[in-house]
This record gives C-alpha cells, structure tokens and sequence, in this order.
C-alpha cells in the first residue's frame, strides 16, 4: 500500500501520465515517454503553431497532473478501474462532473402500477402521459344552413280490423304481436299488395315494411286451396343483404303463421351448414328467406331447388343488396324464376333510392304501383308517383327521417376521440337508465380494439379479474360487438343478446345498418363518419322506430366539418353538443379524480382544468393497458392500420372532407391508446417507413404513372386488400425484361 501512494507521489512530480490499468510503474517507462515528446517537438520545427495545450488540474503550486480526455475516462470506467484509483480521481478538485439524471420515485414508480394504484399513492397528482389539450387544432363554428326536412307520418288512425283479413291474423296481430293501427306505409301497401299488384316500397327506415308484405303474403297463402303442403316447395321467395336481417324476417313471419301451422317458413343464409339445408330443402320449404349469394349456391349445386309453384317474389333491403355487390346473383335468381314460373307478384322494398334500385325495378316488376308517404314542406315541390322521378340529377336526394330522432354532432379532435367516446359512454349507461347504444366503427379490426379495451378499462375484468381502476361493474356496462369476421354462431348469439337485454352497448360495423329492428335503442354513435348520405340514413334508422324516441351523435375532426353541409344538402340537419359537455360528465365519477375536489360540487361548478386532468387520467388507463403486453399493443396497431385503410377508401365526391393528408398519424394513434405512432404500418404486403426506402421509390414512380387518387383508391381499397395492384406489377416487370432483350448491347 505504501509502494502504491508512494508511486502515485513521484509520477505527479515528474509530470507524467497517470496509468489506471494496474500495470507496474518504473522510471524507465517515464524516460522513454519523455524522449518520444522530445522528438516529436524537434520533428515539427520550431515555425510550426505550437500544439494544443491539454487541460490541467492545479492541486498545488509544486505539482500539476494532466487530466485524460472523457473518452478515455469513458473507456477505463469500462474497464473496471481499480477502487483506490477512482477515489485518487474523484476527490481533485475543479473537476466538473456530469450528473446522472435520475427520476423521482414517484415518478419511476408510476410507470408501473396501474391507474388505482397510482392514484392512491401519488394523491391523484402525477399522470404519464402526454398533453391531450395541446397542439390540437381549432374547432371551427358550424354553419348550419336551412333545412327543410321530409316528415312522414308514422301511424294512422286506421286500424288492422277495418281491412279483409282472416280473424286468426287479426288475434296474432293484437295478442302477440301487440298492434292494432296501421302505420302510414302499410295503410298504403297492404291494400294494393292483397289486389295482388307489383309494388314498390319507399319509406323511411323503422316504419314497418316488413309487416306491409308479410300480412298480405300469409293472408294469400292460407287462402289457397287446395291447402297449402310442404310438397309443394316454395311458394314465396324473400331476399335480404344480410344474415341478421334474414333471421329477423323469419322470426316476423313465424310470428304471423303462428295460426297457421300448415304453412312452413324456411331461412337460407351463409354460415349453417350447406348439407342440413339441403335436407330441410327436400322436405319442404313454403316461404323461403334468404340471402342472395346462398341461395345461388343451392340453385347451382342442390337438385331439390324448384321454383315451379312460386308466387311471390320480395327484394328487401334492395338498394342494400346492390350496395353489396349481389347484382349477379340477383340476376341469376331472376333468370332461374323466370324460367321456372311466368306468372308471380314482385314487391321491393328500399328506404333510399338510388339508379341501381330503378333499374331493377324496371327488369323484375310489371306496372308497379308506388307507395311513398313523404310530406314536404311548402318549399319542396310535389312528388310524382313514377319512382324514375324521385332520383334528382343532381345528386341532391332527400331522405325520410322520423320526427322522434334527434340528430347530434361532436366536433372532437383526434387525440380526444377515444377519451370522448368513453365519457359519453359512461354518462348514459352508468348515470342514466334503460340505455341502449350503438356504435358504429368502419372496420371489424376497429370493432375488436374498442371491445376488448372498453371492456377491460370501463368494466375492469378480464376473465373474471380485475385489471383496471373501477372493477366490475354491474351489466349497466355490457359490451356486444357484431361484425363480418365472426363466424355465424357468434354473430347469432350477439344479435339475441342485445335484442333482449334493457341496457347496454354493442360495437358494430355496418353489418348491422340496414333493416334490423333492435328494439329500444336510444342513442345511435356513429364514431366514424359514414362513407355517403344514404349510410347515415339507414344508421341512425335503428333508433326511433315505430314512433319511438331516439338519439343520434356523429363524431366529426375539426377539418371534417364540411360533412354537416353535405348532410344539409339532402335536408338532414342537427344540433352541435359540445367536446367539453360531454367530458364533463368524467365529473360524476370519482375514480378519475386528478386531484381533491370537493364531491358535492358539480360539473358547471367546476374548472376547465379538473376536466382536463380526468381526461388525462382517463387516456393514462387506455395507454397503460395497450402497452400492458405485445398482444394489446399489436391489436392496436392493426386497429389503426385498418382505420387508415378505410379513410383512404372515402369516394371521389367526399375526398375534399375526408382525405388522407389532412390526418395527423400521432393524434390518430392517441385514439388508438397508442402513446408514440408507429414507425411502419403495412399495407398488404409492403411496409411505410420513415425513411426512403426502395419500395417507396417504386411506390412513388407508380403514383406518378397512375395518379395521386387513383393510385391511393387501388392500393388502399379495402382493409383486405393485397396492397398492390397485379396490373401495375406486370407492367413493371415488363419494363425491367425489355432492358435485357438480346438484341441490345449493354454498356460495359
């Protein structure tokens, strides 16, 4: 030890360098250094600038020590100096020293604890996350133009009584299904349907078409004679877009034929089972629902389909099926009917027109008769009975939408979406009574995020566990999601929970927009915008039906605005609510307090700052449990890749309010509980990256070729898209090979 310090003396008085590698000293090593810096000197000469000083470290007048540059301190630090050198280094004098940056405890432990925890150690004062309030754009004031609306009577003082119907219909009609007046659109219908002419059905959604030919269909039938047997194979065709809407059509007949047990009803519709069709097929089918693509399925492939003894023929929902791109299938149809019978009664029925629904009308019916119950104010003119009338050039068509709907918009920006739609949530289903809610997403991946992160935040359980601050919750907050990529026994069991529970939410595509009577719902969330008019129409129709109340809310961005003047311009008009009305409902619940207020105050008597930071405790929930395991945080990813997708996907006539560019990727990922946006998203096989990758290029040269639009709608066309068009590949091959032709001399 003495040897040591007495080493360390000598090596400061001859003003050496200190050596930190516990190797051995000797004078000889300081004589060799000595003569290495004196020829270094005599090799520069003395005209050359003199050399850089190195910094010293005054300890005392007769000695100084050179210090070693931060690399080299860096490098020895990593090398595992010995501990009696690192005291001799630490303790000079006017060294500076870095501090490491360290976190507050509180702070460190935040990271990881969940938001109960957290609150209740950190007295509600310290939030991990960033600013939900800042860098969001301006919200811009709403010019709402005058609108004026088509009304259409719902009921009529007529009764079902007044009209030629069999009295054992009449008792289904009062004792099960608890009706005794007609609606206006069936006032109408049902006359001219049992006169036995081709009608077409244009009324607003929720009005009772179903019933305007069903009662007609099953009065012929249990009329005929002889009486009707199952032999006799189908005697009345029905075709719907949907799964969902098919067993709700059959369940309204089986109601109706409930006197007539000799008369089978049948249903037909992707997901069962093709082989147990087929046998219910063989043993008889008298009214046969189904969906177009199933039933072209059977008449290819089943030889029990016959179509001799049809009657009846009704297109539900038509506009829908076209949207759906069944047009073949319902030209197949129509051919295999016209073959088989010359003579039947054709009834459709569509609560918008559109060209596609005239054009069909015009090839499947014979001098229909048009029922329409629209009346508008002194400013409109007069409608003509000719549908072919009813489609304005402009693109200008106005909608029937029920007096009891109260239509509503929230202008919330991106970072707020998640946090906004959870708050209004809460308030209606937590605070008030008997709420039923839909919401409507544009993706079936957006559907699976929002269900599994509401349940899991906003419930608080995960298999029976607590994982959130609240805990469980009583079934006030019971979450169904329904959408295309669940198989048929899921999509069922969804559609008969929430059509029989009082109070809860279902997460949905537009799977469920068109036709479904589910009954008693309040309030109507479309949590994205709808890609045209008429969607929004059919929608917000699963409200207010039959003359009840009901409630709508479109969520719109700041730069989206424009779309409630697009609504306008087809004489749909709502009021604005507030972003800040409905985050402070967070208020009512305590379990997002940010800080100690008072529980008796309420939500106008307190700051814009106490919202703010419930808000944030709020989002801080959402972000924690996403980035809780890979699983979460990779579902959310796919969430938002598919949320891009479909925005991109906006037709032609909408891309001024809704395009692409205008989304900030940071603000739409906070929506998803995704704390930074990702650094690549794919679409289909390719990836997005930040930097300028080769198949960016290659991307880039092909939106030259193609157009910034339409290379965008081709490659972004649906959220199952490959992600490249085959066409703009081979020619791209095409071009490389014509390079390499044989014939040509290459450039060495």
């Amino acid at each position: 030890m003495a040897e040591d310090g007495l080493m360390l003396n000598i090596t400061e008085n001859l003003d050496v360098p200190v050596f930190y590698k516990n190797k051995s000293f000797s004078f000889k090593t300081a004589d060799k250094w000595k003569e290495k810096k004196a020829r270094k000197r005599k090799a520069i000469g003395d005209d050359a600038p003199p050399p850089k000083q190195k910094t010293h470290v005054t300890t005392s007048p007769q000695s100084t020590v050179k210090m070693p540059k931060k690399k080299e301190i860096i490098k020895q630090q990593e090398e595992e100096p010995s501990p009696k050198i690192m005291s001799e280094i630490l303790t000079k004098p006017k060294v500076k020293v870095i501090p490491e940056v360290k976190v507050a405890p509180k702070q460190q432990a935040s990271a990881h604890m969940t938001g109960r925890d957290k609150r209740e150690g950190e007295g509600h004062c310290s939030v991990k996350t960033s600013s939900l309030f800042k860098n969001n754009p301006l919200i811009p004031d709403i010019q709402r133009p005058e609108v004026n609306p088509l009304n259409e009577e719902v009921f009529t003082s007529n009764l079902f009584s007044e009209l030629d119907l069999h009295p054992h219909l009449l008792a289904t009609l009062t004792n099960v299904l608890k009706i005794t007046s007609m609606t206006s659109v069936q006032e109408q219908a049902i006359p001219a349907l049992l006169n036995g002419r081709d009608t077409v059905i244009r009324s607003q959604t929720g009005s009772g078409k179903t019933l305007a030919y069903g009662i007609p269909l099953v009065q012929f039938l249990q009329a005929l004679q002889p009486k009707v047997q199952r032999s006799d194979g189908p005697l009345a065709v029905v075709l719907v877009p949907t799964r969902e809407l098919a067993l709700q059509s059959f369940e309204i007949i089986q109601k109706l034929l409930k006197p007539f047990m000799w008369i089978v009803p049948g249903i037909l519709m992707g997901g069962e089972k093709r082989k147990s069709e087929k046998a219910r097929l063989r043993k008889g089918i008298n009214i046969l629902i189904s969906t177009p693509g199933r039933l072209v399925d059977h008449i290819n492939n089943t030889k029990s389909v016959s179509f001799k003894s049809v009657k009846w023929l009704v297109l539900d929902e038509a506009d829908r099926i076209l949207d759906l791109g069944f047009e073949k299938d319902v030209s197949s149809i129509l051919n295999a009917l016209n073959t088989s019978c010359q003579q039947r009664q054709n009834v459709l029925l569509s609560a918008t027109w559109t060209e596609g629904v005239i054009k069909l009308a015009d090839v499947s019916m014979r001098d229909p008769v048009t029922v329409q119950v629209f009346t508008k104010s002194s400013k409109h003119e007069e409608d003509t009975e000719q549908p072919q009338n009813l489609l304005s050039t402009g693109g200008s068509e106005s909608f029937a939408i029920p007096e009891q709907l109260k239509q509503h918009v929230v202008i919330v920006p991106s970072k707020l979406r998640l946090v906004t739609l959870a708050a209004f949530i809460m308030e209606k289903c937590k605070h008030e009574k008997n709420q039923k809610i839909i919401v409507f997403a544009s993706s079936c991946e957006v559907v699976k995020f929002l269900f599994t992160l509401l349940t899991n935040v906003l419930r608080g359980c995960t298999d029976g566990q607590e994982t959130s601050s609240i805990g469980l919750q009583p079934p006030l907050m019971d979450f169904t999601k329904l959408h295309g990529s669940m198989n048929q026994q899921e999509r069922t069991e969804a559609f008969l929970k929430f059509s029989q529970v009082k109070s809860g939410i279902l997460l949905c595509t537009d799977v469920a927009a068109r036709g479904l009577d589910l009954p008693q719902v309040t309030w109507i969330i479309q949590y994205t915008a709808p890609a045209s008019h008429t969607e929004y129409v059919h929608r917000v129709g699963r409200t207010a039906r039959i003359g009840t109340q009901g409630s709508s809310l479109l969520f719109l961005a700041p730069s989206e605005v424009e779309y409630v003047s697009v609504l306008a311009s087809h004489n749909i008009t709502m009021e604005e609510i507030k972003m800040e009305t409905v985050l402070a409902s967070l208020l009512l619940d305590d379990h997002y307090k940010g800080r100690k207020v008072a529980s008796h105050k309420k939500s106008h008597g307190v700051t814009q700052g106490e919202v703010r930071v419930r808000a944030t405790v709020l989002q801080t929930e959402f972000e924690n449990f996403v980035h809780s395991n890979e699983e979460n945080t990779q579902e959310a990813k796919l969430a938002l890749q598919s949320f891009l997708r479909a925005y991109a996907t906006y037709p032609a006539t909408l891309k001024h309010v809704f395009h692409i560019k205008k989304l900030h990727l940071g603000h739409t990922a906070k929506s998803f509980g995704l704390r930074d946006a990702p650094q690549n998203l794919s679409i289909g096989h390719g990836r997005i990256r930040d930097g300028k990758s080769k198949q960016q290029q290659e991307r880039k040269r092909a939106f030259k070729a193609m157009g910034s639009e339409k290379s965008v709608a081709n490659i972004l066309r649906s959220e199952y898209s490959s992600g490249m068009e085959p066409g703009l590949i081979k020619k791209t091959q095409k071009k490389k090979k014509s390079h390499n032709r044989p014939g040509r001399r290459r450039k060495m």
